[in-house]
């Protein structure tokens, strides 16, 4: 890594973390400038526009999320349960640790024709490799025909990650955890399943603060 990308990897990461706690993406160019104590004109060569921030962090967090899913597969057989996790996993980091909920903002037609090429570029990469994992995940667990389960689900991932957010839910509440599972298991078309108890969620968190 040259010592260019290594200093908007650091950019990235410092923008992240003043975004923790926010609901909007209220973070500017400016703003990173002091977070980072990194002059005004090297920051603003990295990022000409504010798009461009935005896209660079919103592309890392995607990033971020295919790493994640990728280890939470790991922990278990049954791509049901393994895809329950990793989203538990993602609504953690929001009620735990404060994380910017990242599709607030993105995907965003609009804020990426806004950014650079190179930025679009990352992103959509980024954005389309989770995308996939999802994709094969879901048909992995078994055809279920009459409907678009990746686009049902995504959708309400998306407004439960918000909805989530927005309520300041707390951290070890597992009811929450288990209407999401219930939730999910049933738009996924396997509502024959079993779900995830409150014993196996406690134990879920306790693995994923251990992690942390």
């Amino acid at each position: 890594m040259s010592s260019w990308e290594q200093r908007e990897k650091f950019l990235v990461d410092v923008a992240r973390r003043q975004l923790r706690g926010h609901k909007t993406f209220d973070l500017v160019r400016s703003h990173l400038v002091k977070a980072s104590q990194i002059s005004k004109g090297t920051v603003y060569n990295h990022f000409p526009s504010e798009a461009d921030l935005m896209v660079a962090v919103a592309t890392a967090e995607f990033q971020d999320f295919l790493e994640q899913a990728k280890e939470d597969r790991k922990s278990f057989d049954d791509p049901l349960w393994a895809f329950l996790f990793h989203h538990c996993h993602r609504i953690s980091d929001v009620m735990c640790d404060d994380r910017f909920v990242i599709v607030r903002v993105m995907p965003n037609p609009e804020i990426l024709s806004q950014a650079s090429e190179s930025y679009q570029t990352a992103f959509n990469e980024a954005f389309g490799a989770y995308t996939q994992w999802t994709d094969e995940l879901i048909a992995e667990m078994g055809e279920v025909p009459g409907f678009d389960r990746p686009a049902l689900v995504r959708d309400f991932i998306r407004g439960t990650m918000i909805n989530i957010d927005d309520a300041d839910s707390t951290c070890g509440d597992l009811p929450v955890y288990q209407q999401y599972c219930y939730a999910l298991t049933h738009l996924l078309g396997h509502s024959d399943k079993r779900i995830p108890t409150q014993s196996d969620l406690k134990q879920w968190l306790s693995m994923l603060r251990e992690a942390a």
